[in-house]
Order: C-alpha cells, then structure tokens, then sequence
C-alpha cells in the first residue's frame, strides 16, 4: 500500500472514530491532510465522518488544482488559510462539537485565549485558542481572518459554529481538537465555580518546555 493509500485511510478512520464518539454529527465537520507530494486530501461537501470513502477524498496536487475524488468541503477557504499561514501546519480538523460550540455561544469570553488555563494538556496541545466572530459557514472570510492571524495560532474557535486545529500531521491535529473539547467540557463544568487556574508562570513553563505555539511566535 503507498503512503496516500495509507494516508488516505487514516484519514476515514480518524474521521469515524470522532463521529463514532459524538464529536461531530450528521454531515457536519471537515479534514483535510497534505500528501507525501506536498497535494492535498480533503473530506467531500455533505459527507458524514462515519461514513468517508478513502477512494472519495478530494485530491488537490501541489498548485491547487483538483486531480480527483468527490467536490471538496465548502469550507476549503478555511482549510487553505491554515496551510498557507502555517508552516508547521501537517492537517486540519474542524469540528462542530458540542461543549467547545456552547462555550463559545456565552457572553464574555476571551477572545484573544478562549480556553481558561484549566489543565496543561489544552496548552500542551494547542496553544493560546483564538475565539474568531460569527461567520457564515463556507464564508471566504473566515479564511480571511485567519489568514489576519499571520500563523501564529494552530486553533482557532469559530463562535457559534466549531473549533479548527492544525496539527504537524493528522494524529496531532485530531488529538488536539479532542483536547479543545475536552476543555470545554470542563469549562462549562465548572461555570459559575471558582477553580484553581494555572498560574501564569506555570503556563510560561509549559510554553518554555514544549515549545508551544503561544500566539504571539
């Protein structure tokens, strides 16, 4: 089996695998993974992450140009902003999970870090999260406002709508976006407690230590 064949079916099974847990439902969410060749592999518009055909993929080569596979996700503008922007950028995910989506419906949230420094791991995983406006879905100006990130968030939480993450390759980009929810389960868990955050000098140590992309890189 080639590397793409073997990209190609990781791709569907780690789609499944959230869908299967209820990270994303219905026909909703999208991913997309660069190829050996430096093409690209991207999840097909209305398609559900239970059921992806690894022969189905749309297939862009290395210029952009579409050499296979079904219509892309509307939300390739999305996609594409990460990749251009992102050097470290390997795979993109973006979900419309539950808890991460309600966190981002309440008043008064940190646009600048949309998740509050509750354990290290979201940190670990995915750096400073930026909370962007309401866009509509497969508007081109979502890719815009990434773009205006300049590469310096590999997540960003689209309010009213679902988390993206770019990871160095699929695996990283899948667990990290499971960390984003995961921390914003916890976060609406504890609403309205008062927990022990970490300090910021213990978020400095980690962004120290593992290197993380903070935001400000």
């Amino acid at each position: 089996m080639s590397e793409e064949a073997r990209l190609r079916e990781r791709i569907c099974l780690l789609a499944a695998s959230m869908f299967d847990r209820g990270l994303t439902a219905g026909s909703t969410g999208n991913i997309s993974a660069l190829t050996p060749d430096g093409g690209l592999l991207v999840s097909p518009t209305g398609t559900s992450f239970g059921r992806l055909d690894p022969a189905r993929l749309a297939h862009f080569d290395a210029k952009g140009r579409q050499i296979g596979g079904d219509k892309p996700t509307k939300e390739m503008p999305l996609h594409s902003a990460f990749y251009q922007t992102r050097a470290r950028a390997g795979a993109v995910v973006h979900l419309h999970s539950c808890h991460a989506v309600a966190l981002s419906t309440l008043p008064d949230q940190d646009a600048e870090n949309f998740l509050p420094a509750l354990t290290p791991y979201a940190y670990m995983q995915l750096g400073r999260v930026r909370l962007l406006p309401y866009f509509r879905p497969g508007d081109p100006e979502i890719g815009t406002a990434v773009r205006g990130l300049a590469g310096k968030n590999s997540a960003v939480m689209l309010a009213n709508h679902g988390p993206v993450v770019a990871g160095r390759d699929l695996e990283g980009a899948c667990n990290a976006i499971e960390e984003l929810e995961a921390t914003a389960r916890l976060a609406l868990l504890l609403r309205g407690a008062t927990p022990n955050l970490l300090t910021p000098a213990q978020v400095d140590e980690l962004v120290r230590i593992h290197d993380i992309a903070w935001g400000d890189e």
